[in-house]
């Protein structure tokens, strides 16, 4: 994730917003690019010399400089990520972007309007494309060898793995929707049925409206609930969740990538939604003029909460590169699920989670609220405190 602890005033390093983003570099070659970065990691083991490498990291990578003109300029003039705020203290972290999402934003926002590249792809067949080819890749045995340049690059600590032997992993997606130990992920108020907690290790944002996460977050002029699970504005399910309440949880390469249910619940239907494949950085989802969580493919899952009767939608949704969306428990309809209990998980990919709360059904932790007008995300693990539901819901 390649961390830097500091102080800022601004938590969100937004693109250049003029045809000069990545210097002198055109959409053909942003492209290919892409396409480079992907092959790479079918024929090199160590991640982190390229589809991982950041802004602070590509200096030491003249094969990166070759294929991708002017990337040096981007990396020496601003940084390319965002701020967390580490939850109980005051601090930030600066979490730099990899290179692939990078080179994958220059593409969607100055390449989208019914541009051909590489052959008369669109940007979109591009990038669903390469997000397939890399999940086959990563499906293969020959992909485990990628796997300890992946743990060197993120410094992931294996010790709270149920498997820790990573040799015992005969895939890089085995390894990437890893299982932990049972008490790795307490559930905090795990006896208390109104309590809420984080779905998934993550940087979390969570609104108490939907026109609060629009004004500080969600900047897609096409987000809105019914776009996102998928159903008619005039339907009963979406006048069920007008104005609901959001958590957003978005979970970067190196996070544990199996997620988990929020509350106490009965699992009921899923939805799945077919889509597109960009990526799920915070720069997106502030773009005005683009629509991540509505344009990404994703799958909604309804969970019935027990101690009110209420439903809550779980929606999982699909970035760029990431292979698929796995239910377990999530896809038992009819069974009774605890907190902090898995849901599913996500095949290779950073992605996220939003669970849609009816009006009233949530009060989220006022850390979590206070950091999120900012805005700057909160990173959590699976179990930490959410919130609660009031008793008058």
């Amino acid at each position: 994730m390649h961390f830097f602890s500091h102080q800022v005033d601004r938590p969100l390093e937004h693109i250049h917003t003029d045809n000069n983003n990545l210097p002198g570099l055109s959409n053909d070659q942003a492209a290919q690019g892409l396409v480079s970065l992907v092959d790479h990691s079918h024929e090199h083991s160590d991640l982190g010399h390229g589809i991982h490498a950041s802004s602070h990291t590509i200096f030491n990578i003249p094969w990166i400089h070759r294929m991708i003109p002017g990337i040096e300029k981007l990396a020496a003039e601003y940084h390319t990520g965002n701020f967390v705020a580490i939850r109980g203290s005051k601090e930030q972290i600066f979490e730099a972007m990899p290179i692939y999402a990078r080179i994958g934003m220059h593409l969607l926002f100055y390449g989208r309007e019914q541009v051909k590249i590489l052959q008369s792809h669109t940007v979109e067949s591009l990038l669903k494309e390469q997000s397939i080819k890399e999940g086959k890749h990563f499906d293969s045995p020959e992909s485990a060898a990628n796997i300890p340049s992946f743990i060197n690059t993120y410094s992931l600590d294996t010790s709270e793995l149920l498997e820790p032997d990573v040799s015992k992993y005969k895939t890089f997606n085995e390894f990437f929707f890893r299982k932990l130990k049972p008490d790795a992920r307490p559930v905090d108020n795990a006896d208390d049925p109104r309590a809420i907690c984080s779905a998934a290790d993550c940087r979390l944002t969570v609104y108490q409206s939907v026109d609060f996460a629009k004004q500080f977050w969600i900047k897609g002029r096409n987000f809105t609930i019914p776009n996102l699970i998928g159903v008619d504005p005039s339907s009963e399910k979406a006048s069920i969740f007008d104005n609901s309440s959001l958590a957003i949880f978005r979970l970067a390469p190196a996070d544990y990538h199996r997620f988990h249910c929020p509350i106490d619940c009965i699992v009921g239907e899923t939805t799945h939604i077919p889509g597109q494949y960009y990526t799920v950085n915070p720069q997106a989802v502030n773009e005005p003029g683009f629509d991540v969580f509505t344009a990404n493919t994703r799958s909604v899952l309804y969970l019935t909460q027990k101690a009110t009767g209420l439903p809550v939608a779980f929606v999982a949704i699909g970035a760029l590169l990431v292979g698929s969306i796995v239910w377990t428990n999530g896809g038992e309809k009819g069974k009774e699920v605890k907190k902090g209990e898995e849901l599913g998980y996500f095949a290779y990919g950073g992605s996220t989670v939003v669970a849609v709360f009816p009006k009233g059904v949530v009060e989220f932790d006022e850390d979590l609220v206070s950091n999120s007008a900012v805005p700057v995300e909160t990173l959590v693990k699976v179990g930490n405190s959410l919130g609660k539901t009031p008793p008058t819901a």
